[in-house]
């Protein structure tokens, strides 16, 4: 890929919102800052336009709760053809942890993670979403 640099004219407040930014999030510097942003706005276009994105689902619950698990894993067969891999963690012995893998349309990922987290005994839930290209 090769990068082309360019000019960029900012108001003074902006242009201190973007170095608040820079420095708060770590970047090395504004190009960088600036890249992530577009990307960032890319994603939730795609997210919006109901594109293909890959991304995870978190969801941490207490796994004495046995019928919860029964009911996850039936919406996620439900799903089946959206979900890449689950992997859980036991965080303690009350919690558990599991990552949902997961590959399709974005409102598709949507409906699955928002089955998920409506059922009884999640304390909490969130689903992340990216690009695929």
């Amino acid at each position: 890929m090769q990068v082309k640099r360019f000019g960029v004219s900012l108001d003074e407040d902006l242009l201190t919102i973007l170095d608040t930014f820079v420095k708060n999030e770590k970047f090395p510097n504004r190009s960088q800052a600036i890249r992530f942003l577009i990307k960032k706005n890319t994603v939730e276009e795609k997210w919006k336009g109901n594109k293909v994105v890959a991304g995870a689902i978190i969801l941490v619950y207490d796994h004495h709760k046995r019928e919860l698990q029964n009911i996850s894993t039936q919406i996620q067969h439900d799903y089946h053809h959206l979900i890449l891999c689950v992997q859980h963690v036991h965080l303690d012995h009350h919690n558990c942890l599991e990552t949902i893998a997961v590959k399709g349309k974005a409102k598709e990922l949507t409906e699955l993670a928002d089955k998920l987290k409506a059922i009884k005994g999640i304390k909490h839930s969130k689903l992340v979403m990216s690009t695929v290209d």
